[in-house]
């Protein structure tokens, strides 16, 4: 196993770094500088890992996932819901500690074996701060061969029977959002994130805002507006999205709204290397 071979810290941070929520008994996010991993399960039971955040937090998450959930207590599993650096940073110091499946979709694959890197994120695309600084994040792949499985065919979601995955293009070509329907809770990874992320201000601050995806990793914009109208139409009623702070109600409802009635206005950019 191995990080990728660009692999470096990257020094982005917000207010909400370091800081976790548990927004419902089975359901807890910790902020990893400027990305969200989700823990989905109680203290008391099985649990399982959803993204694996930055490069060099591997023992900062270990040490959050214990203070959750006790010493010795791995995860069922690592869930995926894309290969690039902010949500894999840390995974081969993860599977170091714990010796465990991680799942993803094969279209992620090329990008977790070491087959083949994402494209350069875009520094010339229109938007803030963090875009214009893009040229510094690692693209490169990793690889996790020994540990990695395909997600089912079916949509199930292994070790969570309540949850289904869903493809969710654009972004990554296999990047894809976990949703429960029993209670509309919807992990929306970076297809809509919950800031403006390629604005330092709005992400130091972590202002609550319904976006597009990251604009300088996105490299299908058409993908990635029909992904968020297919989206939209499960009318989630919470939202942990892959940036940003967790969202529900009516804020959430009508952003999401205005977003896929309005994404190329809202979310595409007006120039850049992939519009």
């Amino acid at each position: 196993m191995k990080q990728s071979s660009d692999s470096k810290n990257v020094p982005m941070t917000s207010f909400s770094s370091g800081h976790g929520k548990e927004v419902l008994p089975d359901l807890y996010y910790y902020t990893n500088q400027i990305v969200n991993v989700v823990m989905i399960g109680k203290p008391d039971g099985e649990w399982v890992l959803v993204d694996c955040g930055l490069p060099g937090s591997g023992d900062e998450l270990i040490e959050v996932a214990e203070k959750r959930f006790g010493k010795n207590r791995p995860p069922a599993a690592i869930l995926l819901t894309h290969g690039h650096f902010d949500h894999v940073g840390s995974i081969v110091a993860l599977l170091e500690k714990w010796d465990v499946p991680v799942y993803a979709h094969e279209l992620e694959f090329p990008y977790l074996t070491n087959k083949q890197a994402y494209p350069e994120p875009d520094s010339t695309v229109e938007g803030g701060l963090l875009a214009k600084m893009a040229g510094i994040y690692p693209h490169e792949p990793i690889d996790i061969t020994a540990s990695l499985k395909p997600l089912p065919a079916d949509g199930t979601v292994p070790e969570l029977p309540a949850w289904r995955w869903i493809h969710a293009p654009g972004h990554s070509p296999g990047q894809v959002v976990f949703f429960r329907e029993e209670d509309k809770t919807l992990l929306s990874a970076d297809a809509f994130i919950t800031v403006r992320q390629d604005s330092f201000y709005k992400v130091l601050i972590q202002k609550k805002d319904v976006n597009g995806p990251p604009r300088y990793f996105t490299t299908d914009w058409k993908a990635a507006k029909e992904t968020v109208q297919k989206l939209r139409e499960l009318q989630p009623a919470l939202v942990i999205s892959g940036h940003g702070q967790a969202m529900k109600g009516a804020p959430l409802r009508l952003g999401l709204k205005n977003l896929a009635d309005n994404f190329d206005e809202v979310a595409v950019p007006d120039h850049g290397k992939f519009v």
